[in-house]
């Protein structure tokens, strides 16, 4: 390394080149990375062909710079490093560490279609989830699902209808599970049904209507949020609601519901009974059935979290 160097000094000083053209080129050949990949790459670079890369050995150097220092640099996120290009170098640029963490957790996040639900459960994570013994069985039918749906992805698996007191962590324990399945590589939709079905209502007059209901009810995995907690109107309920889970019912597909009511009183004091107030127990006692072969009940219990 010394001798060729060396050399290289000879032949900038041979073709007449400024001092300050000079001054540069030395510190580039200075640099402990750049003398390291010459030294083991000697056998195939000759003096010449050194020289003919010194634009790259530049650049290498002077975004090795900016990299280091976070500013400027031509290729944010990028680690720049030297490369043989059949016998010249050049350089080329990698992912940093931090650059593909940022783009997997894109990545996640643009895998969990969120609609009007709060960044918290949009974000949560297994490793947030504060376990409990209220809240083991839960935990492990989350668990159980989501070991059962990756072993087999495209067979019919029953998702969770979770029922319990407001802030009891239902609706965060769905975001967890979609934010796992992401990592994994699996779209949710995960929606506020209470939301949807104003913007249902508000839609009837865009004549979106059937484009909304076709994006929900062929969702990969499914998640309604807040089923009960308002009333619903026979259109809802029946055009909506029951169009999504008979579709999903007939093509098996995984579907969640949190509630603050157990099936038994969704289905006879909610479902049941419309905003008008007319009784129809057979309509909604054909949306319990699809609710109950599409999900397997179970109680969350423990202190609202939301107060503490």
């Amino acid at each position: 390394m010394e001798d060729m160097g060396k050399n290289l000094t000879k032949m900038l000083k041979d073709r007449n080149l400024s001092e300050q053209y000079e001054k540069l080129i030395q510190e580039v050949l200075n640099d402990r990375d750049v003398q390291d990949f010459i030294k083991k790459n000697e056998e195939i670079l000759t003096q010449e062909s050194i020289m003919k890369s010194y634009a790259n050995l530049y650049e290498f150097v002077n975004e090795k710079k900016k990299y280091r220092e976070k500013a400027g640099m031509m290729a944010p996120g990028y680690k720049p490093q030297l490369i043989m290009n059949y016998h010249f170098i050049a350089v080329s640029y990698v992912p940093t560490a931090e650059l593909i963490a940022k783009q997997k957790e894109q990545a996640i996040k643009a895998r969990i279609h969120s609609m009007d639900m709060p960044k918290d459960v949009r974000t949560a994570t297994f490793d947030q989830f504060h376990n409990t013994d209220m809240r083991e069985d839960a935990i492990n039918a989350a668990f159980d699902f989501i070991g059962e749906y990756l072993k087999n992805p495209k067979g019919f698996h029953q998702g969770l209808y979770l029922y319990g007191a407001f802030g009891v962590g239902k609706s965060f324990l769905l975001g967890a599970i979609a934010h796992e399945l992401a990592e994994k590589g699996y779209p949710t939709t995960l929606m506020h049904f209470p939301s949807f079905a104003v913007e249902m209502k508000q839609a009837i007059s865009q004549n979106t209507t059937g484009e909304k209901l076709e994006a929900v009810k062929k969702s990969p995995i499914l998640m309604l949020d807040d089923i009960g907690a308002d009333s619903m109107s026979s259109w809802i309920r029946d055009d909506v609601l029951g169009v999504i889970l008979q579709y999903r019912m007939q093509e098996q597909l995984p579907t969640f519901f949190s509630s603050n009511l157990d099936m038994k009183h969704l289905g006879e004091e909610h479902l049941r009974v419309t905003q008008r107030g007319e009784d129809e127990p057979l309509k909604a006692q054909r949306i319990m059935e699809r609710i109950k072969y599409l999900s397997k009940e179970l109680e969350m219990t423990g202190r609202n979290r939301r107060l503490s």
